[in-house]
């Protein structure tokens, strides 16, 4: 996501960043827990299910969470850190930096770092396609860049064109990334090193969280203020639902066949139902304005939301988060 869409998130007309409810919702997912750490910036949040552990870049390093214990710490300090990624089976984390424009793999129990390759201008998120087993880096410069992360080493890149956010891969060598600036998704042949289609996504936009749905072949795509279904196939939009402004993310379970789409300046989570290829928006779960990004535990179904308060914005700045505000949201049933 983009500095500016960033602190769009709490602009507006109180200029302040409020706390969602914790009280239960319709379909029964609530936020069960807030889980306090250190102030400063974050990104990408993910699911180390190997090391049982919620990881996300937050400032100038990685912030871990132990699920047993709830136990804070960091590791892999950077310059502007935005996704960390479980690799080679869970033994290292590959962390994207867009300030020195690098990747570093680190190792998952240690946190010492391992390797560190360049990347493209502002990498950002990451993505893994297991047929190939290639790292996927997109940079909002519009690179693909595709890295081995067994031997650490980058194997080419692909000009997809245009700020990329995130991607899904569909198990089979294809890759669908969006591209926030142009209001579409893009199919990539990873093994062939090409861009294979551009499918526009009529009535969203800036997409930013992307989704695969393998038993339906369909993507879920994250838009400002909706969600949309596409045919991975055809790139037709199946679907256009109504969700929650400024989202920077999005969560299926496929295994539930639910989908998560937070509302970082609604202070809302979109709950999706996915039934014979269709989605039902069946319940706006109160978190927290902020909550941008989300982090799936496909294991127990919970979802983590980072967040923060902030104070109100002086006239042409971006507003400051509120010292000690600062707490991932676990929500759950």
């Amino acid at each position: 996501m983009t500095v500016s869409r960033f602190a769009a998130l709490c602009l507006g007309g109180l200029g302040l960043c409020l706390a969602g409810g914790a009280q239960a919702a319709g379909s029964g997912y609530h936020v069960i827990d807030r889980i306090a750490g250190p102030d400063g910036g974050w990104d990408y949040v993910r699911v180390d299910a190997r090391n049982n552990r919620v990881l996300l870049t937050h400032g100038g390093s990685v912030m871990a969470i132990d699920l047993a214990t709830k136990a804070v710490s960091s590791f892999a300090p950077g310059q502007r850190l935005h996704d960390a990624m479980p690799v080679n089976g869970g033994a290292e984390v590959l962390v994207t930096d867009g300030g020195s424009n690098t990747v570093v793999f680190v190792d998952a129990k240690t946190g010492k770092p391992v390797a560190t390759v360049s990347a493209g201008k502002g990498p950002d998120s990451a993505a893994f396609e297991p047929k190939t087993g290639l790292a996927l880096v997109m940079d909002h410069a519009g690179q693909m860049t595709l890295i081995d992360p067994k031997a650490h080493k980058v194997e080419g890149a692909i000009d997809v064109g245009g700020a990329l956010e995130a991607a899904a891969t569909d198990g089979s060598g294809k890759a669908f990334v969006n591209v926030e600036d142009k209001n579409e998704v893009v199919a990539v042949d990873v093994a062939g090193r090409k861009v294979l289609a551009h499918y526009p996504l009529a009535g969203c936009d800036g997409p930013t969280g992307v989704a695969y749905d393998a038993a339906d072949k369909e993507l879920i795509i994250a838009c400002d203020g909706a969600t949309e279904v596409v045919d991975a196939r055809s790139g037709k939009v199946l679907q256009t639902l109504a969700t929650g402004k400024g989202a920077d993310g999005v969560a299926f379970d496929a295994k539930r066949k639910m989908a998560f789409v937070p509302s970082g300046r609604g202070g809302t989570l979109s709950v999706i139902a996915f039934a014979g290829g269709k989605g039902t928006v069946v319940d706006t779960v109160p978190t927290q304005v902020s909550a941008r990004t989300i982090g799936l535990d496909e294991r127990t179904g919970r979802v983590y939301l980072p967040a923060a308060k902030y104070e109100p914005a002086a006239a042409g700045r971006r507003p400051a988060a509120t010292p000690g505000s600062f707490q991932v949201l676990v929500v759950g049933k």
